[in-house]
This record gives structure tokens, C-alpha cells and sequence, in this order.
């Protein structure tokens, strides 16, 4: 009998004949990483308050502009600038030589810029006008001290001995910036650019119970780096009668660092949106929460890597396949209320991928 490769890995299901391949056959380039996102905050005194309590590290602070990082090497993680409204820029991603933004600028008919703070950029649009930065040769920091996962005694293996185990209850450490996730009303078409153009390739997709044949409605992007094992979606996208950012994630040390974290934010009077659990596609210890202007934002450990031999896993989307374990999905975290009604009636005026069965379907996926 013939084994499901996926069977006990990250999906039990793989692709039927002509569905999507999850990769593009010869991309224009094959970025690294995700460099840092860009956001526009109005408070940027009660924006880096949040930040040190959720535990990121301040590079640089000015009237107009906060840069903020993890104690891992590399660049910035969150670059905030002062606007008059809280909003999502875009996603700036790292290319892996400098020749990759000449070869993207072409392709995309932009230009090459040079940063004010070291190194060139392309700036792009996708199909749905997001904003999208590559970056080569922006300063990097050297590596801070982190947070040491503890030593934990289980199974057959007892190496703490005659000591107690006492987490401190403070900021967990942003090590640094793992994933962002967007919505789009143009799902396909977006997605479609993000392989072409970056070359980034499928680790799982979503579809709609029932609608299959209709093609995925989410996909949990990684970039392709050959051999080399890289995080199981360094960017997730999904069709939504809204577009723009839903929330990015920021990898710490353990369980332990992220549950004290935890205990630090609330009783620094933060909310929580939804944790703490462990998610089935990319299996992520996660935990959720909300910062002063409403901007969601994960801690997560012990995340999936994979190289780029892995074929995409396809499963059904619903809420409760969110979590291997931990509490149901909030409705604060799955966005359902009035605004996603209001914006599903927008939703089926406009030219987009939506329609009145999608958008039910989307609805009961969310509740289920």
C-alpha cells in the first residue's frame, strides 16, 4: 500500500491533479527573509511602551520615527513612523544579492532607491495595491543576550537537580520577527504575485468546506532557500471581505518566557486577543495580543522549518483548525462582529474574488 507522504507531517492531504502548485516555475527572485515591517502609529511614546513591555529593544528614537529590534543578529524588526492614524505600511523583505533588486525592478518597472539608513530598495504594489519593500545591505545589529530556555526535567531525562524552577514573570524577549499575516479580497491574484516575483513557495493552503474545486482561500508562504530549512510561512495570506494586515509574530525563547511574558502584559494592563495554544500548520507555541491602537501582534516558540523539497499540505478551513490545543478561537481574534458584515456587503459591490457563496462559506469557517 502506497504511504501518504503527508500522513503525520504537516497535512493529510495533498494536491489533487491541476490544483495550484504552490510555487512559481521561474521567479524573478528568491528573497532570504523578512527584513522588518513598517507601520505608522500616532503616540509613538505609548507605541514604544507597549514594545518594551512585549519585549522588543529600542534602536533608535527620534520625534518622527522608532526603530525597534529582537536580540537576535540582523535588521530592525518594526520600523514606526508618526502619522496621524494607526496603519499597516507594508512588508519589507530581504533580498539575498544586491543584483536580486535590478532584476525586481524591471520586472516590476520600478526603480532602485537608496535607504537613508544604509542599503538600496525596490518598492512594488500587488495586484490589491499593498505596498511591498525588498531590501539588500541594510545595517544589521550584532546579537544581544537572550532568554535561555530552561532546563526542564522530563520523561527518562532529570538534568535540574536540586533546583527549583522559577520563570521570571517579565517581557519575554522578541528574539525576532517571524511572519506577518495580510488579508486580501483578491486572493489568487495576490498570492500569485508573491511566488512570481519573490519567489516564495506554498507550505500549506486552506480551501472552503465544500468548495474545493473553487481553489484555496489561505496560504502559508516560506521562502525558498534550497536546502536550507527555512520557518513554515514567513508570510500567510487569505482572501477576506477586508483587506490589509491581520497580525505578525515574534519568536522567544520557550513556552516559559512566552507564558511569564504573558503574566508581565496583563498585569501591565494589555489585553490578550486569544492563547495560549499550539497551532496545527506551522505548529507554533502561539499567544496573541493587542497593543494600544489595536494592532495584533503573537508571541510564538517552537515553530516548523522546512527545506524547499516539501510539497504544499491542503486542508479545510475552520476555526477549530487553528489549534492542536488550547482555548476556541475568540471572536476578537477571528474578527467576526458587525464591521466583517459591513464589510462583506462592500465586499460583493466591488471587482474582487468574492461572492455570495464564498463569503457564506467564510462566515461558517469562522464560527466552526
Amino acid at each position: 500500500m502506497h504511504a501518504d507522504p503527508h500522513k503525520d507531517l504537516h497535512s493529510e492531504q495533498g494536491a489533487l491533479r491541476g490544483e495550484h502548485p504552490g510555487r512559481a516555475a521561474d521567479p524573478v527572485i528568491k528573497v532570504r527573509d523578512l527584513a522588518w515591517l513598517d507601520l505608522v502609529k500616532p503616540d509613538l511614546d505609548r507605541a514604544e511602551g507597549f514594545a518594551h513591555d512585549f519585549g522588543f529593544r529600542t534602536v533608535e528614537r527620534t520625534p518622527g520615527e522608532l526603530r525597534l529590534r529582537g536580540a537576535l543578529a540582523g535588521t530592525d524588526c518594526l520600523v514606526i513612523r508618526r502619522g496621524p492614524r494607526s496603519r499597516f505600511a507594508g512588508p519589507v523583505f530581504q533580498a539575498a544579492a544586491d543584483a536580486d533588486l535590478d532584476r525586481l525592478a524591471r520586472a516590476t518597472g520600478g526603480g532602485v532607491e537608496e535607504l537613508e539608513t544604509g542599503g538600496r530598495a525596490v518598492t512594488a504594489f500587488t495586484p490589491s495595491g499593498l505596498r511591498v519593500q525588498v531590501v539588500y545591505g541594510a545595517p544589521e545589529h550584532t546579537a544581544l543576550p537572550t532568554q535561555s530556555p530552561l532546563t526542564v526535567n522530563s520523561g527518562g531525562g532529570f538534568p535540574r537537580v536540586n533546583a527549583a524552577q522559577r520563570p521570571e514573570r517579565a517581557p519575554a524577549l522578541v528574539e525576532r520577527l517571524g511572519h506577518v499575516v495580510l488579508a486580501s479580497t483578491v486572493f489568487l491574484r495576490d498570492l500569485d504575485w508573491f511566488l512570481e516575483h519573490l519567489g516564495l513557495i506554498v507550505s500549506d493552503f486552506l480551501y472552503l468546506d465544500g468548495q474545493r474545486d473553487r481553489g484555496p482561500v489561505m496560504a502559508f508562504i516560506r521562502c525558498d532557500r534550497g536546502d536550507e530549512p527555512a520557518d513554515h510561512h514567513t508570510l500567510a495570506l487569505l482572501l477576506s471581505p477586508a483587506a490589509g494586515y491581520v497580525h505578525s509574530a515574534y519568536q522567544v525563547a520557550d513556552l516559559d518566557a512566552l507564558a511569564a511574558g504573558g503574566e508581565h502584559l496583563k498585569e501591565r494592563g494589555h489585553r490578550r486577543s486569544w492563547g495560549i495554544g499550539r497551532h496545527i500548520q506551522g505548529s507554533q507555541i502561539f499567544d496573541y495580543w493587542r497593543d494600544p491602537d489595536r494592532l495584533l501582534v503573537e508571541h510564538f516558540t517552537d515553530g516548523d522549518r522546512f527545506d524547499s523539497s516539501l510539497e504544499p499540505g491542503w486542508d479545510t478551513m475552520t476555526a477549530s483548525g487553528l489549534r492542536q490545543w488550547g482555548p476556541p478561537a475568540t471572536s476578537d481574534f477571528l474578527g467576526n462582529g458587525p464591521a466583517m458584515l459591513r464589510d462583506a456587503v462592500r465586499a460583493l459591490r466591488a471587482d474582487n474574488e468574492l461572492d455570495l457563496p464564498r463569503i457564506l462559506a467564510l462566515g461558517k469557517a469562522m464560527s466552526s
